[in-house]
């Protein structure tokens, strides 16, 4: 968290509060952040503001700032006083404010003159490049999914989705899937990423993925995060595993 649709969300709510404003001041709160305001002269006016996998790219005139909110950070729009707890970073507009909110101080923020991140094709786009892919791997599907070099933009909630609306289990070898399987699996990832941004994300029980006016993710999972709880197909219960050193839930009737 946040992932794809959390990110996504979060660009289609600021993009126009900032865009063609001037970003007139950084104000760092967290001393690990003040480097940022001292490489970026200002103001500098917004030309555009767009997502690239889960980073978050504001470009300025002059420079581009990257913004990764890893596991519990986001962006807040804000008018009024106070600020929120856990508050690291304040980009001042002339009417408002765009607040980096980051709890566990994970996520990063960088000047950039281009986006340098080596990503692989976007989740929400063309899916055709897959089956040679998946072709070269040994890696178990659900670990090549969540690498962000092979594709960009999906995490640990929508992979699990995912596969399990394609019937895949994850501890698959990647090599493994058969083109109909491949084809299931690009169909399951598109579905599970267009439901995601139709609910604005998904929110877990922590609370901190809310959108920058403050609503919670309405998605649902099917299985992430519902360990012993019936699947909603079939009943049987719900098992969490550790593969690739993360959490995988996984129906093991519909995920033969």
């Amino acid at each position: 968290m946040p992932e794809l649709p959390e990110v996504e969300t979060t660009v289609r709510i600021l993009r126009p509060k900032v865009l063609g404003m001037n970003l007139l001041a950084l104000q760092a709160l967290d001393p690990a952040l003040a480097p940022v305001a001292k490489l970026l002269p200002l103001p500098q006016p917004v030309q555009g503001l767009t997502r690239r996998g889960k980073y978050i790219l504001f470009q300025l005139s002059e420079k581009l700032l990257v913004v990764h909110l890893r596991m519990s950070g986001r962006l807040a729009w804000h008018e009024k006083e106070p600020i929120p707890d856990h508050t690291r970073l304040i980009l001042a507009f002339p009417h408002g404010a765009v607040l980096f909110i980051d709890p566990r101080r994970l996520g990063t923020v960088e000047v950039q003159d281009g986006f340098s991140e080596e990503l692989g094709p976007d989740a929400l786009g063309d899916l055709s490049f897959l089956e040679e892919a998946l072709k070269e791997s040994r890696a178990p599907i659900k670990v090549w999914l969540l690498d962000q070099r092979n594709i960009a933009g999906l995490g640990n909630i929508y992979a699990a989705e995912a596969l399990f609306l394609a019937g895949i289990d994850p501890r698959r070898r990647a090599s493994s899937l058969s083109p109909q399987e491949v084809s299931k699996l690009k169909a399951a990832i598109h579905q599970v990423l267009h439901e995601a941004l139709a609910a604005m994300g998904t929110t877990l029980f922590d609370k901190t993925y809310r959108t920058p006016v403050g609503e919670a993710g309405d998605y649902e999972p099917r299985v992430y995060g519902r360990e012993g709880l019936p699947c909603k197909v079939c009943g049987t219960p719900i098992e969490r595993i550790e593969l690739g050193g993360r959490g995988t839930y996984f129906c093991p009737h519909c995920q033969k």
